[in-house]
């Protein structure tokens, strides 16, 4: 199987960008990838470029690849909009590796949202299209509502405690503190995560990711170019995807996420790596309960036992798998189409130890993990610095 390396990968801060637009984001996003290029690009050589984007904010709902494209000077290549909901730009990844696999030389993955220039009753309309229409969406569910029940029947099963989605909370917001891009860099107590106003019960305001603009953006080479445009080329070792009921009434368990779980089967039978390889995770923690899911459907932990390993800190920074490095979705932010590949610039900056203060000692080998609504779609990958 052909190689492919990330040379180069970047992101806007997330948050709120008021006056700012899709163009203007994404433009900034693909600026800031450059500035880790130690040698000049041949952009013509540029085969593909895929673009995650879900629309949240109404705006150039169609052909915006096209838009975006022409802004960063590349008018003509082949461009598409990627529409995954919020796993829209893991999958742009996954595209622009098969691109390059297919021959390419150069493929561009990225993505953009703008949430907040709408009021919070479209907010949530545009976040709720993610889900199931018919039974969950008309019915009144929304995203946090959806996630509050996974929360309550894990707690049922397992007896999981509500101080470990507090934890989680509690770590990321730490995290983030170091982190110049994140939209939340304050640090939060545990006290104040528990005694946060309940925004669906057991889930409080600090179990929510927020709404967040930004922009994201990797740049993907074949090994022999990227040899040409870097002497510290991150290789991608595994792509793995897949997909599950969209309903959660439909699936078999509440618990468990079976897109993750044969996601994380691909990418591991592509990599021919195991879980103890691995040295870091960014896991998809739109809410603290999808981050606990999340490391024991990957297989970190044995499920209902994430909750002890989380309170006894092994998924700090220091711990036995760091997680969330960034701050996660929860506290770096979460701009719908930007999240997949701000999660592969993430693992960049950490492969190339140029994440500062919250840089992981000795990173080799990180996965990212980005879901889509409540767990219907997955895109997951294993990157690896060059030994």
């Amino acid at each position: 199987m052909k190689k492919v390396a990330v040379v180069a990968a970047g992101q806007t801060p997330f948050g709120t960008h008021n006056g700012e637009t899709m163009k203007t984001l994404f433009v900034k996003a693909f600026e800031d990838a450059l500035q880790h290029l130690e040698n000049e690009i041949d952009f013509q050589k540029t085969e593909d470029v895929y673009i995650g984007n879900l629309g949240s904010g109404g705006s150039q709902l169609g052909n915006p690849a096209a838009l975006l494209v022409e802004h960063i000077g590349l008018n003509g290549v082949s461009a598409r909009r990627v529409e995954n909901a919020c796993a829209s730009s893991g999958f742009a990844f996954r595209d622009a590796v098969q691109s390059i696999r297919n021959g390419a030389d150069l493929a561009i993955a990225g993505g953009v949202e703008i949430m907040n220039d709408l009021p919070s009753s479209h907010q949530r309309y545009w976040l709720g299209v993610s889900g199931d229409t018919e039974w969950e969406r008309t019915a009144g569910a929304t995203f946090a509502g959806i996630y509050a029940l996974l929360a309550r029947r894990h707690m049922h099963e397992y007896g999981t405690p509500r101080e470990a989605l507090a934890q989680i909370a509690v770590k990321n917001h730490k995290n983030a503190v170091d982190n110049p891009v994140a939209q939340f860099r304050k640090a939060v107590t545990l006290d104040r995560v528990l005694s946060a106003p309940i925004v669906a019960n057991p889930l409080g305001l600090f179990d929510c990711c927020p709404t967040s603009d930004g922009a994201s953006v990797a740049i993907l080479a074949s090994e022999e170019y990227a040899r040409k445009l870097t002497d510290e080329p991150i290789w991608v070792e595994g792509s793995g995807a897949a997909s599950d009921y969209l309903a959660i009434h439909d699936r078999p368990s509440l618990t468990t996420f079976e897109a993750t779980k044969r996601a994380t089967h691909q990418v591991f039978k592509q990599s021919d790596l195991s879980l103890s390889d691995i040295d870091f995770v960014e896991v998809h923690d739109c809410f603290t309960i999808a981050e606990l899911l999340a490391i024991e459907d990957i297989g970190f932990f044995e499920k209902g036992s994430a909750a002890q390993a989380i309170l006894d800190g092994e998924t700090s920074l220091n711990g036995s798998i760091p997680v969330n490095a960034s701050g996660g979705l929860k506290a770096k932010g979460h701009p719908l189409g930007a999240t997949g590949t701000g999660q592969i610039a993430e693992l960049y900056k950490q492969l190339r130890g140029k994440a500062g203060k919250r840089q992981i000692s000795d990173a080799s080998i990180g996965l990212a993990h980005n879901v889509g609504g409540s767990g219907a779609t997955c895109a997951m990958h294993i990157l690896r610095r060059d030994s």
